[in-house]
């Protein structure tokens, strides 16, 4: 990323979308902002954001297409922005491949906490230059990369990556969501979170040969997940 990381922020209130970008440049960061679905898909293609602040509750186009549309495309950083009373949205955000969610009204120390987090994640660091197979696929830990069998590229989020990080990081070892959330995320774990749940259902999709019985990364009833990579270890 660069020196200055560079920030889209999605909203269709003006209130809110120049609120956010005023706050965000104040604290270090380059920011365009955009109303819609329309000015967002310029604005990532002219401007190349590394990270995309998306509302899901827009007119005519909701954040969640626009994440869709957003993860297709490449790796960008996306932190959607939810109401309180939408789990639901959050989960699918998560479907999609969204790094991180606020709740709405956004306290705006939060969402920079969570952008500071996502961004630190996708920071390169020291990891094994060997790839790790997964599956049906191969993982570059020092890339952050998923190839298929065909050496093609499969899309991840932040969080995705930072799962596989772990899970390779740790093969054949039983780990809980919450110590899951603390090696991907740099968090405490909250038990009663789900989107570690999520996200590795939708690792499953692209790794697993297949799905439905997983055998790559699979539950350990009551106690969390394990990583098998086929040494019986």
């Amino acid at each position: 990323m660069a020196d200055q990381p560079r920030i889209l922020v999605v909203d269709d209130e003006v209130e809110i979308r120049d609120g956010l970008a005023e706050y965000l440049r104040h604290h270090g960061f380059a920011v365009r902002t955009a109303a819609d679905g329309p000015s967002m898909r310029q604005a990532w293609k002219d401007w190349q954001p590394d990270l995309v602040v998306l509302d899901v509750i827009m007119p005519a186009e909701d954040g969640l297409s626009l994440a869709r549309w957003i993860r297709a495309r490449g790796n960008t950083c996306i932190v959607m922005l939810t109401a309180v009373a939408a789990p639901m949205d959050r989960v699918i955000g998560l479907e999609l491949g969204a790094d991180d969610y606020v709740c709405k009204p956004a306290d705006p120390r939060e969402l920079l906490a969570r952008i500071r987090n996502v961004i630190r994640r996708r920071q390169p660091a020291e990891a094994p230059r060997r790839r790790v197979r997964f599956g049906r696929c191969e993982f570059d830990p020092a890339a952050g990369k998923l190839y298929g069998a065909d050496g093609s590229f499969e899309s991840l989020s932040g969080m995705e990556i930072d799962l596989l990080k772990a899970f390779a990081a740790h093969p054949n070892v039983i780990l809980s969501r919450e110590r899951l959330t603390l090696l991907a995320h740099n968090q405490a774990g909250d038990p009663g979170d789900r989107s570690v749940d999520v996200r590795i259902v939708r690792l499953r999709r692209k790794i697993e040969p297949d799905p439905s019985r997983p055998s790559v990364i699979r539950t350990v009833r009551g106690a969390g997940y394990v990583f098998d990579d086929g040494t019986g270890g």
